[in-house]
């Protein structure tokens, strides 16, 4: 059976890569002779060809170190001190394992998952899957722009408000433009500059500030969880899995230009990319920690660790630390800039495929990034002059936007899982049963984790019996939803199982 049967498709639809923009693969003739009628047999291992992998899951892992995130390491650092770097260990380790399914459907089938969601669910529940992916987008482009505003603001010593660092940010599109035109490479060469200095940057702040080396340690082996912990311990979770990343990922490995119809070129790729996205992820994991060890070493414990946020960490690492070998506000400022400018440009991206495969648009490129910025550029603005970073109203809305995130997960990974199950659309790369358990339970696992977060925030936010019943009614139609889902992937599983 063909790993894609439906691969020839017609050339009018929208496509992640056209053929002249993907980067060749050097395969000799030994090689492509090589491998089974299943491609079970992969040729010698080659530091070459992993370099012409490397690029797609470093994209993907900037999603992992975005000021979202930040925000939750130096949160659940300064609240919990050690005691979570566990779970953000283990919280990578599911991250990855889903970013691994993503590219797996998109180099088995040639299509990226917003492409697949079009053709796999009626049009009703396609569009409605559209929406969710272009919120969750939204939610975390906000998060990222602000974040690197945030970061100008602390580079020019205040000189650039808040609302000027948001169109000095709203320019990266054309950055983008502008290196994408040059080819894939070199946007991913830009990328891998940006996280070379935020690991740079944090690592100096690690330095400065000279963590504990034993409770680092403690703190990845032991778990611990304690009831005044439990917030922090549902945001490092929840920052994890991004639902635009799981789109992102399926449609950058195609950024390669390899044969489908042969599968061991298939199997190789898949490799490569494992290979590839494990490194990408150990480092941003590296990242992380720097961030959560110094600000537990500084502020666990301390009257101010829960008033802590974005803006006001470097000037409390100032307070703190002083100037070393060079002022630790400026280098947080640089990590944070590194973190806003890498994480809007790849949303930018990650809007492309969504909004081109869920509605097959041929628009030109440029089109596409404009309008996606513009979602979520125009909302930012207002944001930046309506709210005070320094009050309790960026903190409000910060939670408002996990919250809108946290939503949409099931609506990313329930289909993708139902796709890479199923042999008409992977053929015999589809996953099999045992993974297919793990990783039912492993979105069980995020989907409770992320109730906990919706339930918790809206008990609190809920009052009025209009507001309630309001809110009820909304919850019930998005439980339905989810239900569907999970009932049409079960309904596929049980056709294909004899």
């Amino acid at each position: 059976m063909d790993s894609n049967p439906k691969a020839e498709a017609a050339p009018l639809l929208e496509r992640a890569y056209d053929v002249e923009e993907k980067v060749a693969i050097s395969i000799s003739e030994d090689e492509d002779r090589g491998g089974d009628e299943h491609g079970r047999s992969l040729p010698p291992f080659s530091w070459r060809k992993l370099w012409q992998f490397t690029g797609p899951g470093f994209l993907m892992s900037i999603a992992f170190l975005d000021p979202g995130n930040l925000e939750g390491d130096l949160q659940a650092g300064a609240c919990a001190g050690y005691s979570l770097l566990w779970l953000l260990f283990w919280s990578t380790a599911m991250g990855l394992v889903i970013q691994l399914l993503s590219a797996r459907l998109g180099v088995a089938t040639g299509r990226h998952l917003a492409e697949l969601c079009r053709e796999e669910y009626p049009r009703w529940a396609s569009f409605a899957l559209w929406m969710m992916a272009e919120l969750a987008l939204i939610g975390a482009d906000v998060q990222e722009v602000i974040g690197s505003a945030i970061a100008i603001k602390i580079l020019s010593g205040g000189v650039i408000p808040l609302w000027g660092g948001v169109l000095i940010t709203a320019l990266d599109c054309f950055i983008f433009l502008f290196l994408e035109n040059y080819g894939v490479r070199k946007l991913e060469a830009f990328f891998g500059v940006l996280i070379a200095t935020m690991a740079v940057a944090f690592a100096l702040m690690f330095g400065e500030t000279k963590p504990s080396g034993k409770e680092l340690l403690i703190g990845v082996v032991v778990p611990k969880l304690s009831s005044s912990t439990i917030r922090q311990a549902v945001g490092v979770v929840g920052c994890i899995i991004m639902p635009h990343n799981v789109f992102l990922h399926s449609a950058l490995v195609q950024s390669r230009k390899i044969d489908n119809s042969k599968k061991s070129h298939v199997r190789e790729a898949m490799n490569y990319y494992s290979i590839e996205s494990t490194i990408a992820l150990v480092v941003s994991l590296f990242i992380n920690v720097c961030v959560t060890t110094v600000f537990a070493k500084g502020f666990y414990g301390t009257e101010v660790a829960s008033t802590i946020g974005l803006e006001n960490a470097g000037k409390f690492l100032q307070e703190k630390y002083g100037s070393t070998l060079f002022p630790i506000l400026y280098i947080w400022g640089i990590g944070l800039l590194a973190s806003g400018q890498s994480s809007t440009i790849t949303g930018t991206y990650a809007g492309q495929f969504i909004m081109g495969g869920f509605l097959n648009l041929r628009l030109k490129k440029w089109v596409r990034s404009m309008i996606t910025r513009s979602f979520a550029i125009l909302p930012t603005i207002v944001v930046a002059l309506l709210f005070d970073t320094e009050g309790s109203a960026m903190d409000t809305l910060n939670e408002w936007l996990n919250v809108l995130q946290s939503i949409q997960i099931p609506f990313a990974l329930i289909p993708l899982l139902v796709l890479v199950s199923k042999e008409q659309v992977m053929g015999i790369f589809r996953i099999g049963p045992i993974m297919k358990v793990v990783t039912w339970i492993m979105v069980g696992f995020l989907i409770v984790i992320n109730g906990y977060l919706l339930l918790d925030f809206f008990s609190a936010e809920a009052h009025g019996l209009l507001f309630t019943s309001l809110l009820f009614l909304v919850l019930a139609l998005y439980v339905i939803f989810i239900i569907y889902l999970v009932s049409r992937g079960s309904t596929l599983c049980a056709r294909l199982i004899h």
